[in-house]
């Protein structure tokens, strides 16, 4: 498999687009944004771990607009800035962030470690590094500065509506999920495979980084 497939990219079609496109398109950018996060499975892996064990709305709003602030302020300035980072050496973060909310969710660092990280800090600051693995594909693009600011701006609400609409879908799952005798039973399971997606997804990335 090409390490290419699981770079933290646009779609093919999309990557067209966005380079031919000029001046100011606040809907087809939000539509860009939104269509990124509903099918960016890191981003909806690592969501999942985060909400995987918070019961209460007001806890998931706190988490969520952590990782959507993170994302938001790397993939702004990333671009607006041209800050350019490799892009499969943010996407295997992006795999360790995974690894680690899955190995946070099992209580492994207190077992190993004796102490429990500041989970809204990790969530923060692994929200920076997934909005410059976005940032990163953007500006490979060299999309237009006609309408840059604004375009990225409508970008940007588009994720965060994907978000929102991701969020949803794993809410409800989770949710009937719970009220079954088996959640607690197949939790630890869920996580471990979680964390081994993390893993394999971090592999591809340094794979996709030393055969580039």
């Amino acid at each position: 498999m090409s390490a290419d497939v699981l770079a933290h990219a646009v779609a093919e079609g999309d990557k067209g687009y966005i380079q031919e496109i000029t001046g100011v398109n606040l809907i087809a950018f939000m539509y860009l944004g939104a269509k990124h996060m509903v099918t960016g499975y890191d981003h909806l892996l690592f969501l999942l771990g985060v909400i995987f064990f918070l019961y209460q709305m007001k806890h998931i709003a706190i988490y969520v607009s952590l990782f959507a602030v993170g994302h938001s302020t790397t993939m702004l300035l990333g671009v607006y800035f041209n800050i350019g980072i490799n892009s499969y050496i943010i996407d295997a973060i992006i795999g360790l962030s995974i690894v680690y909310k899955a190995l946070d969710n099992i209580g492994a660092y207190q077992r190993w470690f004796g102490f429990q990280p500041n989970t809204k800090a990790a969530t923060l600051i692994f929200g920076f590094f997934h909005g410059f693995g976005l940032s990163s594909k953007i500006i490979e693009y060299d999309i237009s500065p006609d309408g840059l600011v604004p375009n990225l701006l409508a970008f940007n609400v588009g994720v965060e509506i994907g978000q929102l609409i991701a969020l949803a879908m794993i809410l409800i799952a989770i949710s009937f999920w719970r009220k079954t005798d088996g959640f607690f039973r197949h939790a630890y399971t869920a996580n471990v495979a979680m964390m081994s997606a993390g893993f394999l997804l971090f592999g591809y990335q340094l794979t996709g980084y030393f055969v580039a």
